[in-house]
C-alpha cells in the first residue's frame, strides 16, 4: 500500500518523465539540489506545498492531479501532457507561467459560464 507521498512521488515522475524533463532540469527549476527530486520521487521526503505547486504549473495539471492515488486517472492526466526537450530552468519557469495563467482563465470562463 502506498503512502501519500509515494503516490504523489510516483506522479511527479510520471509526469517528469512524460514531458521529457530530467531530475536536474525540474530541480534546477524549482531552485533546489536534484537528490530532492529523487527523494520526492521515492516518497523519502514530503513535498512542500510551495512546490507541489510550482511542479503543477510547469506540469499544466492541478495540483490535485499529482496528489491521485488512482492509477487508471493517473494514467490519462499523464497521457494528456505534452512532451518538450532541451529546455532551461528559465524555460521551465516561463512554460509553468504560461500555463498557470492559462488556467486561471479557463477557471474564469468556467465561473462566467455557471452565473449565466
Amino acid at each position: 500500500m502506498n503512502t501519500q507521498h509515494e503516490t504523489v512521488g510516483q506522479n511527479i515522475r510520471q509526469f517528469r518523465e512524460r514531458l521529457g524533463f530530467t531530475q536536474a532540469s525540474v530541480a534546477d527549476y524549482l531552485g533546489i539540489a536534484r537528490e530532492l527530486i529523487s527523494y520526492y520521487e521515492t516518497g523519502a521526503r514530503s513535498v512542500s506545498t510551495d512546490h507541489l505547486q510550482k511542479l503543477a504549473d510547469l506540469f499544466g495539471i492541478d495540483a490535485y492531479d499529482l496528489l491521485e492515488a488512482d492509477s487508471a486517472q493517473q494514467q490519462i492526466n499523464v497521457a494528456l501532457a505534452f512532451r518538450a526537450e532541451d529546455l532551461t530552468a528559465e524555460d521551465l519557469a516561463s512554460i509553468a507561467q504560461f500555463r498557470r495563467v492559462v488556467s486561471n482563465y479557463l477557471k474564469m470562463q468556467h465561473v462566467l459560464a455557471d452565473e449565466t
